[in-house]
């Protein structure tokens, strides 16, 4: 039987979610403490790969498992799982679902958001990446209308990655203010490695002026990772949304 697990992480402890060797990463810890409690060896099959460092406020992974876990069985592994995991990791559900749904294969679409403060909070400033500069909110956003829609994004994208191509369908990519947080929002079918820091730090180039909003669409269209700007650090970006077609 296939399980779906839904769950919440602050990733500053770890090297993000997938097991790597000599790195504490969400992954091992989970399958570790899975496999203890259903005495058996249990791999799990994450919705995507989060950078070191990058948090996820909803993600999902699935498991095979011989047995049978009723809908009681389900929430009192919950129950245990969170009384095992470190204080970073909760568990929110746990349930079964049809055989061929996957994790990551089956995800109609993932939404990412980058938190920026522009101004000093002594609450927030883990989980936020401070800019001292004005911004222009309003032509960040007109440069964000050029990442909409099924186009390739190696500009955005980590060199040497082990993937067929670099196209993404874009759904949406915005920005709002939140008091003396701006918030950007992106959806999208599909992520690479790197894709949402790079896109920040450029757009927040834009934001500053240094560069316009005719650049921002020619760094897209030459497909040229040394043509976008510096990544933005992972400590502020959040994994928010994961979408599926549950039946």
């Amino acid at each position: 039987m296939r399980y779906f697990i839904e769950l919440a992480y602050n990733g500053t402890p770890f090297f993000g979610w997938q097991r790597q060797p000599n790195q504490l990463t969400v992954q091992e810890i989970l399958e570790n403490d899975l496999s203890m409690l259903l005495k058996t060896d249990i791999e799990l099959v994450g919705c995507g790969r989060t950078d070191a460092g990058v948090h996820a406020k909803q993600y999902f992974a699935h498991f095979d498992f011989d047995g049978i876990l009723s809908e009681s069985d389900c929430g009192n592994l919950q129950y245990k799982l969170n009384s095992f995991l470190q204080k970073e990791i909760a568990i929110r559900s746990i349930f079964q679902v049809e055989d061929e749904l996957h994790a990551r294969f089956s995800a109609l679409d993932r939404t990412y958001r980058y938190y920026v403060a522009t101004a000093k909070d002594p609450f927030n400033f883990p989980l936020t990446y401070r800019v001292y500069e004005k911004l222009d909110m309003d032509v960040m956003n007109l440069a964000a209308e050029y990442l909409i829609g099924n186009q390739d994004f190696t500009s955005f994208s980590k060199l040497h990655t082990n993937v067929n191509n670099n196209f993404c369908e874009v759904k949406r990519a915005y920005w709002e203010q939140h008091g003396e947080l701006l918030v950007f929002t992106i959806t999208a079918n599909r992520f690479l490695r790197n894709m949402v820091r790079a896109i920040v730090g450029t757009l927040l180039f834009v934001g500053k002026g240094k560069i316009s909003i005719a650049d921002f669409q020619n760094i897209i269209e030459q497909k040229n990772r040394c043509e976008a700007k510096l990544s933005v650090p992972a400590h502020a970006l959040f994994l928010e949304e994961v979408n599926y077609k549950f039946k």
